[in-house]
């Protein structure tokens, strides 16, 4: 005798009652989780929802967005702003890393609240929910004042929140700077609220004589499906290029099918494999932190098994704001003394170059 079907929710769920009205959570874990809502923010969209696995006690989509009580147990090398944006950000929502780009970060929150995301402390309960007006004009003052920035990424918080008119004024001012070449847009939503992706939204990412490119963020296999896949087909055919990035989590996709699924869904949906990111230090994502010798294992036996299009660049943004280290093992060492390089094929065969 099975046991009563629950219908999944066709709100966003925010509370850990409802997630236990859901049949998300048990009875017990929610007072623990209270605890956790009251410092990170929870959201979970029907669509979402409906990926969701309530029979698996170890789904990797709830184990990407349902709270967990480990959230709250911190390390001393955990740090607020693990990759170091505050201390490369000359004006209220810019951050100048690199010479040639900027992030733009237009809002401070989310459809969804992945339990592992390393703005974890800058979005949610008690944070402004998007760059003011004044912010704003000061943010594109900035990016026209500094001619070597040829690419503006569009972050937060997930931009596509915003209404479709509201993207278009972004959009519009950015193309007035000429020396701007590049808009890229960091998103969840084709994921997580793919019904967001109107023709009005993709119109207003849309600017003659810029390139536009969406990069989606997604973990497993299964978070592209039908609908997901549908509102990335609007983006691409509409000519925009879209890009992926993915964090390496533990539970989720450290196994080398379900990585090389995700890339393969990726690529078959005409998104580039860009970044697998190893797991940042923000607050209370340990139980999700592999090692990164764990990591290149994986990145490792990608290689040769799929195609060369499914290979991301496997990175570490080093704490402190120093910027992305690729991480991908390297494949070929010199010899001291000589010219002998010794390269490794995808079977682990090392061969020396030139052949002797």
């Amino acid at each position: 005798m099975t046991g009563p079907v629950i219908e999944k929710p066709r709100t966003t769920l925010r509370r850990p009652q409802e997630l236990a009205d859901a049949g998300f959570i048990g009875p017990a874990a929610q007072a623990a989780l209270e605890r956790v809502a009251a410092r990170y923010a929870i959201a979970i969209t029907p669509a979402v929802a409906d990926l969701i696995d309530s029979t698996d006690p170890d789904d990797p989509i709830a184990r990407q967005f349902i709270p967990d009580a480990r959230e709250l147990d911190h390390t001393p090398q955990e740090r607020d702003d693990p990759i170091g944006d505050h201390a490369h950000s000359p004006v209220e929502g810019i951050v100048h890393r690199y010479p040639d780009r900027v992030l733009l970060k237009l809002v401070h929150v989310c459809p969804v609240y992945c339990r592992f995301c390393f703005r974890r402390e800058m979005v949610g309960p008690g944070q402004p929910t998007a760059l003011g007006e004044e912010a704003f004009e000061a943010a594109i003052a900035y990016i026209a004042a500094h001619p070597e920035i040829w690419e503006v990424v569009i972050t937060g918080g997930d931009p596509l929140v915003l209404s479709p008119r509201r993207l278009a004024a972004v959009t519009e001012r950015l193309a007035q700077i000429d020396h701007v070449k590049v808009l890229r847009w960091h998103t969840r939503v084709p994921v997580v609220a793919p019904e967001r992706v109107s023709p009005a939204l993709v119109e207003a990412l849309r600017e003659a004589g810029k390139a536009v490119y969406v990069v989606l963020h997604a973990n497993h296999p299964r978070e592209l499906g039908c609908d997901a896949r549908a509102a990335c087909a609007r983006l691409v055919d509409a000519g925009i290029v879209m890009l992926s990035q993915s964090v390496l989590l533990r539970g989720v996709n450290d196994d080398a099918g379900t990585l090389g699924a995700l890339m393969r869904a990726f690529v078959e949906n005409r998104i580039k494999p860009y970044y697998l990111h190893h797991g940042d230090l923000a607050p209370g994502t340990g139980h999700f932190r592999t090692g990164i010798d764990e990591g290149q294992a994986l990145v490792r036996a990608l290689r040769g098994h799929y195609s060369g299009l499914c290979q991301p660049t496997y990175v570490l943004d080093i704490p402190g704001g120093h910027g992305k280290a690729p991480l991908n093992p390297c494949a070929a060492e010199k010899t001291t003394g000589d010219d002998t390089w010794h390269v490794t094929d995808f079977r682990g065969h090392t061969h020396t170059y030139p052949p002797e």
